[in-house]
């Protein structure tokens, strides 16, 4: 007479288990994706309205966003985060500022920005003429100068692999 047997046996509990640890391990590595997708995703969202904020700003001062270039101090601002926190600036609330004061007062508002939202951010302006490395794929840092080129606004930051994370192109 033959028994047959009741149950799981051990092997087929431990592939069970095996199975059932490489669908939590394999859950939580796409949640993790996922939530870094959405981070860089707010990121980029941000740097979109820093840029649209920064050209709405140059258009409110046509005095000195008209200036040559060479004088113009919105073109060639640059700013990296890891230089430091941006010191305190005089603002333009509490008494008149002439145009340039309120250039200045712009860019200390965009380094602030810059600062606070970005990790390890940096920000540039300049004037482009192709800010797209086709070899690389990717944008890049170094601006050509093009004089008939539009002012375009690189802002990178941590995990953007040295490349601009976004390029606004300014009216």
């Amino acid at each position: 007479m033959r028994v047959q047997g009741q149950g799981f046996t051990l092997v087929e509990v431990l592939v069970a288990l095996l199975v059932l640890a490489v669908g939590v391990v394999g859950a939580g590595a796409t949640q993790l994706g996922a939530e870094r997708t959405r981070q860089q995703s707010a990121l980029r969202s941000e740097a979109a309205q820093l840029a649209a904020a920064l050209a709405a700003r140059m258009q409110v001062n046509p005095a000195v966003a008209g200036l040559p270039d060479g004088a113009n101090p919105y073109l060639g601002f640059s700013y990296d985060a890891a230089d430091g926190a941006p010191l305190a600036a005089a603002g333009c609330f509490a008494a008149p500022c002439t145009p340039a004061e309120l250039a200045q007062f712009d860019l200390h508002e965009m380094r602030q920005a810059v600062h606070a939202h970005f990790p390890r951010g940096r920000i540039l302006v300049c004037r482009d003429g192709a800010p797209w490395d086709s070899v690389a794929a990717r944008y890049r840092w170094d601006c050509d100068g093009d004089a008939g080129a539009l002012p375009v606004v690189k802002l990178g930051w941590d995990g953007t692999d040295e490349a601009p994370g976004f390029v606004g192109v300014l009216p």
